[in-house]
């Protein structure tokens, strides 16, 4: 029996077991004091909220490591200072120019983490803490509460069925685009998932399924942070000179620049910026799509990293294929996915049954948290991987393979998605009234 136990004393277990009375929290957030990342430090009760977020990540870390038998000594010292940088990250990334942008904290992360790390030496206090693998799960598994079916049904028949063929033809093209140039597999899939679903919570969950290295997952971030800048303004621009040629109804032409802005931009920040600029002297109906329509797309970030995995639970040692058989399946299935697609199918069900206070909203306090806490431990584990990297890693010649099958796959989502977009809300749902 004691075996039977130890088997489940490994990260991605002992991550789920600690992630579950997180997202107690989070479910019973209705009823607590408010917890917010602060945007400034003037008030007790920023100050407040500072110091609750700092007990959560503490106590996740102390007992994730005293169950992995980790050492424990000099810990807190370490922690605190990722925590101060994560949280500068956190801050910087909710003022208002930079989140119009559509920045988000993870790229502030892992830019402090690279600059300490590459004009200073790490003293060997400052390691303890520094668990980017760890930390990353857990935030996955809190954002799982986050991704409600509620999104799916709010779109319709027309945005579910755009949100799987957009997915399911981008990554596929991207994989395939990716792989011609020469990147490695595994960066190849977390690329996929990135250009394909939502940008960086699906490059960060995709990552850790297809065992993506953290250099190659902070460079595939950056890129995609980046590239939505120009994407903001480029969309609703390119939306108003083409989509007017195809139909002159004024509520057509809004629902098709809304579900084509929301397929192709890769942040759901940048997805409400650029779609607020689109005949946005008719109304806001281009901004309503475009949010409900990105939603949709991001609820199959756990269906994407099932397959990968089911796809490399198939694969040997040696890169062959192999028989997968239900053990082999299981043995190398990442088990903090299931936690993901817990929390989601929870957090679904009870918003649908009304179990949630607060359940007419269009924002749900529960899981306004569960992001809250999503967000903080993927920022810091933005830091860790930040402190573990050297620059010259990120900006090698390799890494220009990757950028090139980016914005190759990232001109093609623009053009299918454009098409696709058209087809659904342009075409088969005037007819059929949906």
């Amino acid at each position: 029996m004691k075996k039977f136990w130890e088997n489940f004393l490994v990260e991605d277990w002992v991550v789920t077991v600690i992630s579950i009375p997180l997202l107690l929290l989070a479910g019973f957030a209705y009823y607590l004091p408010s917890i917010s990342i602060p945007s400034n430090l003037q008030t007790a009760d920023a100050w407040a909220n500072l110091g609750m977020l700092f007990i959560i990540a503490l106590v996740a870390l102390f007992v994730g490591n005293k169950m992995l038998k980790r050492p424990l000594k000099g810990l807190l010292r370490s922690f605190i200072v990722v925590f101060i940088i994560a949280t500068l990250a956190l801050w910087i990334a909710k003022i208002p120019i930079v989140k119009f942008y559509g920045f988000e904290a993870v790229f502030f992360s892992v830019i402090f983490g690279l600059i300490i790390r590459n004009c200073f030496k790490i003293p060997e206090w400052l390691k303890p803490a520094i668990q980017g693998e760890y930390f990353i799960k857990i935030g996955v598994v809190c954002l799982g509460a986050t991704i409600l079916f509620r999104d799916v049904m709010k779109s319709g028949s027309m945005g579910l069925l755009q949100a799987i063929l957009v997915v399911t033809i981008v990554w596929f093209f991207a994989y395939f685009i990716s792989r011609k140039l020469g990147v490695e597999k595994a960066t190849a899939m977390t690329l996929s998932s990135g250009v394909s679903i939502c940008g960086v919570s699906a490059c960060i969950t995709a990552a850790r399924v297809a065992h993506t290295n953290d250099k190659n997952l902070s460079y595939v971030v950056s890129v995609v942070l980046i590239v939505v800048v120009p994407m903001i303004y480029l969309m609703p621009w390119l939306a108003e000179q083409i989509v007017p040629l195809l139909t002159s109804d004024p509520v057509l032409q809004q629902k098709i620049a809304g579900a084509w802005i929301g397929g192709t931009i890769d942040t759901t920040s940048g997805v409400a910026a650029s779609s607020e600029m689109a005949f946005a002297e008719i109304s806001d109906l281009s901004n309503k799509t475009a949010v409900i329509v990105k939603a949709t797309q991001n609820v199959l970030i756990g269906f994407v990293a099932f397959f990968i995995a089911l796809y490399l639970s198939t694969k040997g040692e040696d890169g062959k294929s192999q028989r997968p058989s239900l053990g082999i399946v299981w043995e190398k299935f990442p088990k903090f996915i299931l936690g993901f697609v817990a929390a989601s199918l929870v957090f679904s069900l009870c918003q649908s049954g009304n179990i949630f206070p607060d359940a007419s909203s269009s924002k749900l306090v529960e899981t306004s948290l569960a992001k809250t806490l999503s967000q903080l431990f993927f920022s810091l584990a933005f830091v860790c991987i930040g402190l573990d990297t050297r620059l010259k890693d990120i900006i090698s010649k390799e890494n220009r393979k990757t950028l090139y099958a980016f914005l190759s796959a990232q001109c093609f989502n623009i053009v299918i998605t454009f098409l696709i977009a058209y087809l659904f809300f342009g075409v088969i749902g005037p007819k059929f009234n949906l």
